[in-house]
This record gives structure tokens, C-alpha cells and sequence, in this order.
């Protein structure tokens, strides 16, 4: 059983190392022109730009991993199958579960591994990248504010912006703290910023939205004010001014996370986005294990070895995994649904999908 054990390793071993390192140079590709423009337009160096690849990878193995495993478990069970090996195996008793066995144990261990990469090594190397990329060129302090992460760059508020585009910013939140008094929350569709030159402040631009404002008779009651425009005027906190960074949630580990959710809900703040980075770390993860129990089932059921058709099943499988992961952490982000409902929801139907199929596998 053992020989067997290594011969199925072995099988999967090969397409799964090659589609590993081919899918995470693929990954890269799409970042050379932002790369290369920084060589060609900015003049930097290239023992840089080298660093800041090396700081992308771990990013790059959450996806181009869970993938290879797929492409290996599809490309290893799916030529055994075609050559008939898995009916010899069958036919002298060895169970279905016993053959995916080395697989499932392979895949356990790959999401151990990345549940650590997520926690201790991405967190690390994605500020690290930010910080390199900050001390290349960025002399705005505006450019030091990024989309999907809680800004406290400016002096009693915390912003949180969905989208930036050029000056344009998409569904803004600011949060005000008063002190004696609710905090107050301020949501606009659009905003922009415009800079005040020689001065250590920033104007803000919020158009079509709804603030929190008091009641003139009593501060402590809040009432709700629609604008079409709304300016607001912020100090730059000395942090920003020293050109030092803030953490976005893919910069925390586990515990920053769970620290950083504690502060901010004690002070009436939503942290959606937190609790999706959360589950999105240890949920990406186990893509591994889910994506190898759904890859045996469908090899056997295709019966192809070949590499292209097996690719091309495995890009199918993980396209439609990605999308659902993607659309469950824009509903997690946006507070529609619970994070673990809607982060979890691939790992879920994968999980679902290979039980109804390798049921029908073994009832052959």
C-alpha cells in the first residue's frame, strides 16, 4: 500500500510543481508594467523593483497554489483513470477513499502552510511593498491614502474609502469622534480631494450623501441631513507628515486584526472589511484541501490525462471558485452578509460538489 501511496505522489507531484511555478510567473506578468513604469518613467532602481517582486510572491501563491493543487490532483487521477489503472486498483479492493487518501493528506498540510503565510508572511511582505513603494517617489501626502482600509491619517476622523480612482474617490465613509458626543458618521457616493498648497491641511469634496448632524436644542441627539456637496476641511496628522505608513488589513496578522476590530467597534465604527480580511486569510487557505476533494471525483469522472483538457477543467473549476469568493467578500465588506457565510461560500459548494460526486463515483 505504501508503493502505491508513493506511485500516486509521484503522478501528482510533477504537474502540480510545474503548474505551480508557471501559474505564479503568469500572476506576475500582469504586474510588469506597473513595474517597468517604474524603471522607465521613474527612474528606479532595478535592485528595487527585484525586491518588490520578491514581496509579491507569497501574495501570488494564495491564488496560483490552491490552483496547482487542482491542476495536479485533476492531470494525476484523470491519467490514471485513462490508462485504467484505477479500475486495476479497484478490483483489488483498495476503497476510493484509500486512493484520494495521499491527495487529502498532502492538502491538509499545503493549508497549514498557508494558513501561516497568510498570517505571518503576507501580512509582512505586503506592507513591506507598500513602504518601498512610498519611499520611491510619493511626496503626496494624498497618495498615501489607499482604497479598502481604515485611514487615520487625518486628525479625529477615520475614513474608509471602497474605491480611488485618479482624484475620484467611490463610496466614502468618514467617521468624526466628538468628544462627550456619538461619534459622527458622514457617507457620500463620490468625493475628491483637493489639496491646499503650503498648508498641512486637505479639503474634501463629498458629493450626494448623508451626514450625522446634532440637534441644536440637544447635542446629544443626531439626526440624519442629505447633501448634494459637502466640504470638509482635515488636518494631516503628524504621522502622514513624517511619511510613515498605515496598516491596511492585508498588512495585519490574526491579532492585529482581532485588536484592531476591538478598538474600532468600542468606537462605533464598522469593521466589515476587517472581519472579511479575517476569514478571507484562513478561508483562501483551505481552497487547497476543498479544490484537491473536488478535483478526484471530477478526473475520475472525465476520464482525461491529457494535460491541456486537464488545465483548462482546473482553470474552469477555480474561475468559478474565484468569482463566488470575490462576490461573497464584496457582500462581507459592504455588511450585506455575515462574513463566515459569505467568505466560506466556495470552500462550502466545493465541499458539497465533491461529496455528491464521489458518492456517484463509488455507486459505479
Amino acid at each position: 500500500m505504501l508503493t502505491l501511496q508513493r506511485y500516486i505522489l509521484t503522478e501528482f507531484a510533477g504537474p502540480s510543481l510545474f503548474a505551480l511555478v508557471g501559474l505564479t510567473l503568469v500572476l506576475m506578468v500582469g504586474n510588469l508594467v506597473q513595474f517597468a513604469d517604474l524603471v522607465i518613467s521613474k527612474g528606479v532602481a532595478i535592485a528595487q523593483v527585484l525586491k518588490l517582486f520578491l514581496f509579491l510572491v507569497p501574495y501570488l501563491l494564495t491564488f496560483s497554489l490552491p490552483m496547482a493543487v487542482l491542476v495536479g490532483t485533476l492531470l494525476a487521477f484523470g491519467r490514471l483513470s485513462a490508462d485504467n489503472e484505477i479500475t486495476a486498483m479497484r478490483s483489488c479492493g483498495i476503497s476510493m477513499v484509500r486512493l484520494s487518501l495521499p491527495i487529502v493528506l498532502i492538502a491538509l498540510l499545503l493549508t497549514v502552510v498557508c494558513v501561516y503565510i497568510n498570517d505571518q508572511i503576507l501580512p509582512k511582505t505586503h506592507f513591506a511593498s507598500r513602504r518601498l513603494l512610498a519611499q520611491i517617489g510619493m511626496k503626496n501626502p494624498t497618495a498615501y491614502l489607499e482604497a479598502g482600509t481604515f485611514i487615520r491619517a487625518f486628525e479625529g476622523y477615520i475614513l474608509f474609502i471602497y474605491d480611488i480612482r485618479g482624484h475620484e474617490l467611490f463610496n466614502v465613509r468618514i467617521y468624526q469622534f466628538q468628544e462627550g458626543k456619538p461619534t459622527r458618521t458622514l457617507v457620500a457616493k463620490k468625493g475628491e480631494f483637493i489639496p491646499i498648497p503650503d498648508k498641512d491641511v486637505v479639503k474634501l469634496k463629498l458629493i450626494d450623501g448623508i451626514s450625522d448632524e446634532p440637534n441644536p436644542r440637544d447635542p446629544t441627539n443626531i439626526y440624519k441631513l442629505n447633501f448634494q456637496t459637502y466640504y470638509l476641511t482635515l488636518n494631516l496628522s503628524s504621522q502622514i507628515q513624517k511619511g510613515e505608513l498605515q496598516k491596511k488589513p492585508k498588512d495585519m496578522t490574526f491579532a492585529d486584526i482581532k485588536q484592531e476590530m476591538e478598538f474600532l467597534q468600542s468606537s462605533g465604527v464598522a469593521v466589515y472589511p476587517l472581519q472579511a480580511e479575517f476569514h478571507r486569510k484562513i478561508a483562501l487557505a483551505f481552497a487547497n484541501f476543498f479544490l484537491a476533494l473536488i478535483g478526484f471525483p471530477l478526473a475520475l469522472l472525465t476520464h482525461r490525462g491529457e494535460r491541456i483538457i486537464g488545465s483548462v477543467l482546473a482553470l474552469g473549476v477555480f474561475a468559478l471558485y474565484y468569482i463566488l469568493l470575490a462576490l461573497g467578500d464584496a457582500l462581507a465588506i459592504q455588511g450585506i452578509v455575515a462574513a463566515p457565510i459569505a467568505i466560506w461560500l466556495p470552500n462550502g459548494l466545493m465541499g458539497c460538489l465533491s461529496f455528491v460526486l464521489f458518492r456517484k463515483i463509488v455507486s459505479v
